[in-house]
């Protein structure tokens, strides 16, 4: 007999979910309990129950996990971004190389022990906390109607007011506090999208890791802000902000950023910098090499949001990419060349493919800006301009380096790498899933898999990148 809704069960905790949900069996019936940790022993009740397995939410821990810790934010269950930060950091770690190689196995196909042999040590933070360089507030109103911002509830548009989020950078607090009070004091109202009135959406706040240069950017509903110049006065304030803008998005919809935007004060971009880091193979550590590449980073630049480890990433992509100075390197979905033009300092001549027009200007500017004269953007689909390259320009491909969007690689891309026949393939991967997945493809088509790592970039989330080396076998 099955257990329905509002049913008491007891349950141990033994591993957790691609949503950070804690999960359990009763007689063969499996528990997806939210907010549970590896390890425990929990009391949860049914919430939606069906054939074999049911949703269930905590009514209390039992015996708590020798894996949890307390949260460094009461706020952590409410909001959704935080899924597994009552676990040890190091425990996180653990899963999410186990994560890795689950997916390989069970859908790349590959050997347990194989995997075993390839996979190397998950690279982990130094400090799991405070690493985000990019973050974007919803405003909004409380039920007793004051203005709030914060993040959404996990599944939902509801706010949980947060100025002070344990991942993002301190700025964030005293920035959202500023915006808040010119609201206030000014009349500015906040956008409710159940009517689509109101007038500041959302707050994004970027920080330049190395620069330490700040941008603040309110995405509005309307092509002006009253009051202008009393926002800019107060946010001149905080130490280094570098550029104040506004973003018009005036459309009913989930996409935070509009097509328009207007500088109110300062520069339209803040600058960073990617350091090149060696890996050692030994030990697994990273020396800088003192060779860095500078990017300017618009509100609309893809530009990844946590950059100390992005150093770590880039640079195990690059020496997984073996250059020697003679090669020809495709660098797909390129975005604004982040990963190209460190590419570039290693290889004959790059070329770096990307479907986002604005994004391909970032990059040739952030050539430009860097003396680098041997990298070329093209802008399109990888899986079309790939094929128009090779098969009618001869543009061939000594090294492949791919870091494709959370759904993998399109099919007609991975059939024409294969016809081209690099040497070298590197996948970089946000989900270890599609990149099993497409793994299967490219070594059925005559590649091996060399070797792989995964680098934490969200501490704290369930997410995990990845970078592998596929090398071509001869026949």
């Amino acid at each position: 007999m099955g257990f329905r809704k509002n049913d008491v069960l007891q349950v141990v905790i033994e591993d957790i979910g691609n949503g950070g949900e804690g999960i359990g069996k009763v007689d063969g019936f499996t528990l997806f309990v939210k907010d549970a940790v590896m390890g425990d022993t929990v009391e949860a009740r049914i919430t939606k129950a069906k054939k074999s397995y049911a949703y269930a939410r905590l009514e209390k821990v039992l015996v708590p996990s020798p894996f949890r810790v307390e949260p460094r934010c009461s706020l952590h269950k409410q909001c959704g971004g935080c899924q597994i930060q009552a676990l040890s950091y190091e425990k996180q770690l653990e899963w999410k190389q186990n994560k890795i190689k689950n997916h390989l196995v069970r859908i790349g196909g590959f050997a347990e022990d194989f995997i075993d042999g390839i996979l190397e040590p998950v690279v982990g933070m130094q400090e799991p906390f405070g690493y985000r360089n990019k973050a974007q507030f919803p405003v909004g109103y409380d039920k007793d109607g004051k203005l709030i911002a914060g993040f959404y509830a996990g599944r939902t548009h509801c706010i949980v007011a947060n100025t002070d989020c344990a991942l993002g950078v301190p700025e964030n607090q005293e920035i959202l506090e500023k915006v808040l009070w010119f609201m206030e004091e000014n009349g500015i109202s906040a956008y409710d999208e159940a009517n689509g009135s109101g007038l500041v959406r959302h707050v994004l706040i970027r920080k330049g890791f190395h620069s330490g240069q700040l941008m603040v950017c309110l995405v509005i509903r309307e092509k002006k802000l009253p009051c202008a110049e009393k926002l800019v006065e107060a946010l001149r304030e905080v130490k280094n902000m570098t550029s104040v803008s506004l973003n018009y998005n005036p459309d009913n919809t989930n996409v935070i950023l509009g097509q328009e935007g207007t500088v109110l004060w300062g520069s339209a971009v803040i600058e960073d910098s990617i350091r090149e880091l060696i890996p050692d193979a030994k030990t697994g550590e990273f020396a800088e090499s003192g060779r860095e590449v500078t990017f300017r980073i618009s509100p609309q630049s893809f530009y990844q949001v946590n950059p100390l480890q992005t150093e770590k990433l880039y640079s195990l992509a690059l020496s997984y990419a073996q250059l020697s100075g003679q090669e020809t390197v495709w660098d797909l979905y390129c975005g604004i060349g982040t990963i190209s033009l460190f590419l570039a300092g290693r290889a004959k001549q790059v070329y770096g493919v990307e479907v986002v027009p604005q994004a391909i200007e970032d990059a040739r500017e952030n050539a430009r800006i860097n003396g680098i004269e041997n990298a070329e953007f093209f802008v399109g689909k990888a899986e079309e301009v790939l094929p128009r390259e090779y098969e009618k320009n001869g543009i061939y491909a000594d090294v492949i380096v791919v870091d494709p969007p959370r759904k993998g690689c399109d099919e007609k891309c991975l059939e024409t790498m294969l016809r081209m026949r690099p040497e070298r393939i590197v996948y970089v991967s946000c989900d270890s899933a599609t990149l099993a997945r497409d793994l299967r493809v490219l070594c059925d088509g005559g590649y091996e898999l060399v070797k792989g790592r995964g680098v934490d970039q969200f501490g704290m989330t369930v997410h995990i990148e990845c970078v592998v080396k596929l090398c071509r076998v001869e026949k």
